[in-house]
């Protein structure tokens, strides 16, 4: 099931809102209590409890982190949320470099109107390289 255009726009605003919240429980009430988040072909944290763990990991490495809805692409029965995320890495043992990265997440909805299914994606070697570096130093 695919929710309709004006009820996409209206989660992806209320999801992007949700982990910029600092709460990564309000993250994972957007997926199905069986719901899967997998991040650039990690292993899936299956679950709540997991996906709040997830959500966690990025907002303690990013008290700061901003995550701002891009765009959707819609082509059922996927969806697709793009997004950009900044901040900066001030969590325990981080860089102190500030980070700024796209990238989407393709959702597949359940019947119940929540995520049953993420595939989140992004550089994950440029956004190394800003944890080590910073956002204003070039490659080499």
């Amino acid at each position: 099931m695919t929710p309709d255009s004006a009820h996409l726009r209206d989660f992806a605003t209320r999801y992007a809102a949700a982990w910029c919240s600092q709460n990564p429980e309000s993250v994972a009430a957007f997926y199905a209590p069986s719901a899967s988040l997998t991040i650039n072909s990690g292993t899936p944290a299956i679950g709540r409890a997991a996906i709040t763990e997830s959500a966690h990991a990025f907002m303690s490495t990013f008290p700061d982190m901003v995550v701002v809805f891009d765009e959707l692409a819609i082509a059922s029965p996927s969806v697709e949320f793009h997004w950009t995320l900044t901040g900066t890495n001030t969590g325990p043992g981080g860089t102190g470099h500030r980070v700024h990265i796209s990238g989407l997440e393709s959702w597949q909805f359940g019947s119940d109107g929540l995520i049953a299914k993420s595939l989140g994606h992004f550089d994950a070697e440029e956004f190394q390289h800003q944890l080590d570096h910073g956002t204003g130093s070039t490659r080499s």
